[in-house]
């Protein structure tokens, strides 16, 4: 068993169990203060806190514990908030005699044994803590939340002990027993105990108060209270409040356990004091359930055809998606089954939450969306328990208030990007939103009463579906929606774009005559994406300035022409250029890349001088374009007799790869044959077109392994003047996919192993 060292704090007359936690202040000049320190700074805030102990009794069970708060006060106190975590073995306590040192140990870990009917334990214990707490009216209620979830026998046990136990002595019994099923049995018999002191107690109180009479003591109770309160001047406020808040909860549709739980809520909020602090808690929790959509669902249009056409005239293109969606509706209006999770992967700006709100538009669905982007902890998902401070629902319950039904399109915005630490995994949490087998009994830590989650279409998006959790991502539905060419970024522009931006500023649609080659040179010379955010922002951008030259001006015109000889003036010089190369150079090859925006050529140089046959590599490249690199000298190193390599040009000169643009990082298993060809081209003085290019990555034995992103690419090379493309023979299926204006501009040619790659570039050249 594995053993550390921690430090020790020392609880006296009170007694920490684990799934507890303790609020200290230590005095500036207790020695206490230095095993704070000490944990924060050498123990990752971990520390064994262990309740008052003899020298002739040492304690051989203590708690391990975290240090979640720590706070200097301005007299110089330290005030800590402790979190037990599990119990732990205490082997040997350090420094006991040295009254100046602080006080460590030695501990090792318990091994938790198995439970045996772990649930059916629980479920009893639940069963008779409940009708504890209902007989005895001075135990409080809160700890049936924090119970009901608990599915572990050995935390269940903690969490209840400290609410039901007042004894210290017992409290500590109970922390010495280590095992689950002793605890649990502990637990009953106390529980028993105390529900028959109860009733003897109860018993006597008949027998004294059996002569009154029943309605005259309810009605001389009620004639106090009612004095009382208007003493202290809350009669007419609260029980307005009340008196409404039942009509309301006689009048929600809800599922009966619902009602049940607001009527209970309700009689504790009427029967509470305004004084006291949970009063607003309750308050606060019965307007949540109040507010929410129990039983309130729109009708979905089943009408397809009408579906498809607003699809159509919302969003160009996106067949895949729009077809998805049909099947949906129509599997949907036959079998009433809904388990489909939709994610929507690709680069920014090609239209994913649009087209989210498209289809929640054309279903006849509320639309509600959150981003879970950065997130890092659950209770941001399942909400907090009311039991803390500032306690609220989680994203999901407060997006379905705000969605006003039951059954809302609910998009989930950058899964991608969401975060985890050590101790929370939001992702994980997700899994019971989505999950069809689990989101019908969805429950909020706030809520704490199951909401039905089935009805809800979920709609998720996300960049890069290589950054998706793996259990999440199996039980998406990816959609690909990939980069549009340059012609569907023009008919997007023509089409909806510019109709769009004149009539939010007041225009006619004539307004502006701009022609097809002039939103080319916008697309090709200001933007630089997959989708068409940016285009929008520059055809933005031009339609203010023409309208601010006009206004400022007083100029009356109908219309203002725009061609390519104006455009500067109103966007500025051009940003971006597309095939600088104007010529075949030695030792430059154009690879291919998949970028955030989309596809793109990637230039990789090559040179060699005088060394000792080391391989220099620069552009921030990443670590598989290393190995690739390696891959591809070395696989030359042993076939130079096949190219007519002279070998001592590999052996005495070192060979620089430079990928441009170096404040970029690169990354990605398909620039083996690229890399290749740059160096064999570099060695044999071969000059390689700058209309071919090459994607695709290269074994040590030169065979050419299959890439991903071949559409992005071949759009990106594209809009870059290439002409010829090489591609992997495993990509074959892909080219079927591409749009019809690349097919028709570019020529794609298979190959298998590097070998066929010289022989193509020899052809070429010739």
């Amino acid at each position: 068993m594995k053993k550390y060292n921690l430090p020790v704090i020392l609880l006296k007359g009170i007694v920490l169990l684990p799934q507890n936690t303790l609020k200290l202040e230590f005095d500036a000049k207790n020695t206490d203060n230095n095993v704070i320190d000490m944990s924060l700074l050498f123990h990752d805030n971990y520390i064994l806190v262990v309740s008052e102990y003899d020298s002739h009794n040492m304690p051989k069970i203590g708690v391990l514990a975290k240090i979640e708060n720590n706070l200097v006060l301005p007299n110089g106190n330290t005030r800590v908030d402790i979190k037990g975590l599990r119990r732990v073995n205490i082997i040997e306590f350090l420094n006991l005699n040295k009254i100046k040192e602080p006080l460590e140990s030695i501990v090792s870990e318990i091994a938790l044994v198995k439970v045996e009917n772990e649930e059916i334990i629980i479920n009893k214990l639940i069963k008779e803590i409940k009708s504890y707490v209902k007989n005895i009216p001075y135990i409080s209620n809160s700890m049936i939340s924090l119970m009901e979830n608990e599915k572990s026998l050995d935390k269940f046990t903690d969490i209840v002990v400290p609410s039901l136990i007042n004894n210290k002595e017992k409290i500590l019994e109970y922390l010495n027993t280590t095992s689950p099923i002793k605890r649990g049995e502990m637990l009953l018999k106390d529980i028993y105990q105390e529900k028959e002191r109860f009733q003897i107690e109860r018993n006597i109180d008949l027998k004294i108060k059996q002569e009154m009479d029943e309605n005259q003591r309810e009605f001389l109770i009620k004639e106090k209270i009612k004095l009382l309160k208007e003493e202290l001047g809350e009669q007419s406020n609260k029980e307005s409040d009340v008196e409404k808040l039942r009509q309301r909860i006689n009048s929600l549709k809800c599922p009966k356990k619902i009602k049940e739980r607001l009527d209970f809520e309700l009689s504790r909020y009427e029967n509470g004091s305004s004084m006291s602090p949970e009063i607003n808690v309750i308050r606060d929790y019965i307007e949540w359930l109040l507010s929410l959509p129990w039983n309130i669902f729109t009708k979905d249009n089943e009408d397809l055809k009408s579906v498809r056409a607003y699809l159509d005239k919302s969003h160009y293109g996106l067949e895949e998606v729009k077809q998805r969606i049909i099947e949906y509706l129509a599997v949907k209006k036959i079998s009433n089954n809904n388990r489909s999770i939709i994610c929507l992967v690709g680069p920014p700006g090609v239209g994913k939450t649009s087209l989210a709100f498209s289809i929640a538009k054309a279903m006849k669905r509320n639309f509600v969306k959150i981003s879970v982007s950065g997130i890092k902890d659950e209770s941001e998902i399942l909400g907090h328990r009311k039991t803390y401070v500032g306690a609220s629902p989680g994203r999901i319950i407060t997006a379905l208030k705000k969605a006003k039904s039951s059954n809302p399109l609910f998009l989930i915005d950058e899964i991608d990007k969401m975060s985890n630490d050590y101790y929370s995994d939001p992702a994980s949490s997700l899994l019971s939103v989505l999950d069809p087998e689990q989101n019908k009994y969805f429950s909020d830590n706030y809520i704490e009463e199951d909401y039905d989650l089935s009805n809800v279409l979920f709609v998720l998006t996300a960049n890069n579906i290589e950054n998706i959790k793996e259990p999440l991502r199996d039980r998406l539905e990816i959609i690909n929606i990939t980069g549009y060419t340059e012609f569907e970024k023009l008919d997007i522009a023509t089409k909806h774009l510019l109709p769009k931006l004149l009539k939010e500023k007041g225009l006619n649609e004539e307004f502006i005559n701009i022609d097809n080659d002039t939103i080319l040179k916008i697309i090709r010379n200001y933007t630089k994406e997959a989708g068409v955010r940016e285009l929008e922002r520059q055809l933005d951008k031009l339609i203010r300035k023409i309208v601010t030259q006009i206004v400022t001006n007083n100029i009356k015109i109908n219309k203002v022409n725009i061609d390519n000889k104006v455009l500067e003036k109103y966007l500025g010089k051009e940003k971006y250029k597309f095939n600088t190369r104007t010529k075949s150079q030695v030792g430059v090859v154009n690879g291919l890349a998949y970028t955030i925006y989309g596809g793109d050529t990637l230039p990789i140089e090559v040179n060699y001088f005088k060394g000792k046959g080391d391989l220099i590599l620069t552009g921030s490249l990443g670590d598989v374009m290393k190995e690739s690199a390696a891959i591809a000298l070395n696989y030359l190193k042993s076939n130079y007799q096949l190219y007519k390599i002279n070998y001592e040009d590999l052996i005495n000169n070192d060979i620089h790869i430079h990928v441009p643009e170096g404040a970029i990082k690169k990354d990605g298993p398909s620039a083996g044959i690229a890399l290749t060809l740059a160096i064999l081209s570099a060695l044999n003085k071969i000059k390689i077109p700058n209309t071919l290019a090459l994607t695709g990555e290269i074994t040590l034995r030169g065979h050419v392994l299959a890439i991903g992103g071949l559409k992005e690419k071949a759009i990106g090379a594209l809009r870059s003047g290439i002409k010829t493309i090489i591609i992997p023979q495993d990509n074959r299926k892909d080219l079927e996919d591409l749009p019809d204006e690349v097919r028709n501009n570019i020529k794609f040619i298979l190959v298998k192993n590097f070998k066929d790659v010289y022989r193509v570039v020899q052809g070429v050249r010739k």
